[in-house]
């Protein structure tokens, strides 16, 4: 008689999920404090160097859909492992003095970050269906400290060196194997992940996983649509992309907006970090609330508000960009972490939500990638920021609408 399968413990795959999240950003965000110093040694204009925070979006979007069928075959859990692999592999290409490796390592960034994109949200929508909205915060503010951490360490690492900034982005492989360790016991076939309290993976094993097609025609599983063919998946998808321009925006191009205004280098860098860090306080602000709301237009607007205020005190009092970053940072945390509790609070079974999550990311990554290189483009095109500001606050006004549809307590059927 075969043994039973071993169960994990909800602590050991809220850890292992909570060191994955913390490799989301750490990539991207430890590009801007050092970009003017890539920019000169590798003589790159700001359209150009911009493409370092586009590129990996654009692979957001090329990869994001194919993640929920290499997922299906392969398990959530695997397609998570080769994910970290990818990006440690990419991080270290990105740093290396060799011609071309800058831009094909971020490329498998992007991919990396891309399948543990998707699948945390049909790992959370499986595992913890009841706690939806409480992890994707948890695992939200994990993003932001990596992100936050990466951020404030970019300066002092690079040193002042000419080529410092190589070591400055590079370094983050390392934070990408220990969650690949951490998350190394999911990788076993015969374990089962068990949320306490919750039907966490409905009983299965690992081997089921694998074989998705079997789970799917098991009794009780409900049927469900493909959010391509749903209205309120595409308003889903557009919050998503909206939401994410703001970010990506100021994650490349704060620190230059600041540095253009007159503010040190060191200075702008530790706004940076006030940016990244104030993201915990808005995802767990969601973490706490959302489960308490009928719906999430509150948070919507909330969120999107913020972000133009933000923007606007940026270009209107640049003096107080400190402040003006910590409201962006609130702002962006309320809205991604709500962006990403839609995946699963708009879904009806977890495939449907991998499948809402590589849409999402797909079609909104691929319209955020556009945008920093955009804002680049408008700046050496105008000399200044105030209208590559202005184009952003309308992109945020536009999110609001999006979101206020979104937001709606609906399911896709």
């Amino acid at each position: 008689m075969p043994a039973a399968p071993r169960t994990l413990r909800p602590g050991l795959l809220l850890l292992g999920l909570l060191l994955v999240a913390a490799n989301l950003r750490a990539a991207l965000t430890a590009v801007g404090p050092v970009l003017e110093e890539i920019r000169a040694d590798l003589d790159l204009s700001s359209a150009t160097a911009s493409i370092l925070i586009a590129l990996p979006l654009v692979a957001f979007a090329v990869c994001s859909p194919l993640m929920p069928a290499i997922a299906r075959r392969i398990g959530p859990e695997r397609t998570i492992g080769a994910a970290l692999i990818a990006l440690a592999g990419g991080l270290v290409l990105r740093s290396v003095p060799v011609d071309g490796a800058i831009w094909v390592g971020t490329a498998l960034i992007g991919a990396g970050i891309a399948a543990l994109n998707v699948e945390l949200s049909e790992i959370v929508k499986r595992d913890f269906p009841t706690r939806i909205g409480q992890v994707t915060g948890l695992y939200s503010s994990a993003t932001a400290i990596g992100a936050a951490i990466a951020a404030g360490l970019a300066v002092p690492i690079a040193g002042g060196a000419d080529s410092g900034w190589r070591l400055a982005i590079g370094v983050w492989a390392g934070l990408a194997l220990v969650a690949l360790a951490v998350w190394a016991p999911q990788l076993r076939r015969a374990l089962v992940a068990v949320a306490g309290g919750d039907p966490a993976a409905l009983g299965e094993t690992a081997d089921s996983v694998a074989a998705p097609a079997q789970r799917d025609e098991a009794p009780g599983t409900p049927p469900w649509r493909s959010p391509w063919r749903s209205l309120l998946g595409w308003q889903v998808t557009a919050f998503m992309g909206l939401q994410s321009t703001a970010y990506y925006v100021l994650i490349t191009w704060l620190p230059s907006i600041e540095r253009a205004a007159g503010i040190s280098p060191a200075e702008a860098g530790f706004h940076q970090v006030l940016f990244s860090a104030s993201g915990i306080i808005g995802s767990l602000a969601v973490s706490a609330w959302i489960s308490r709301l009928r719906d999430q237009r509150p948070l919507v607007v909330t969120g999107t508000s913020l972000t133009i205020i933000a923007l606007l005190g940026i270009m209107l009092l640049p003096a107080h960009t400190w402040l003006w970053a910590s409201f962006a940072g609130i702002s962006t945390g309320i809205c991604v972490v709500t962006a990403l509790s839609l995946f699963g609070l708009r879904t009806v079974h977890h495939q449907q939500a991998a499948s809402l999550s590589g849409m999402a990311q797909a079609v909104g990554y691929l319209f955020a990638a556009t945008t920093p290189i955009v804002i680049g483009a408008l700046h050496d095109a105008t000399g200044g920021w105030q209208v590559p500001l202005l184009a952003l606050i309308g992109v945020s006004v536009l999110c609001m609408g999006a979101g206020l549809l979104a937001g709606r307590a609906r399911v896709i059927g």
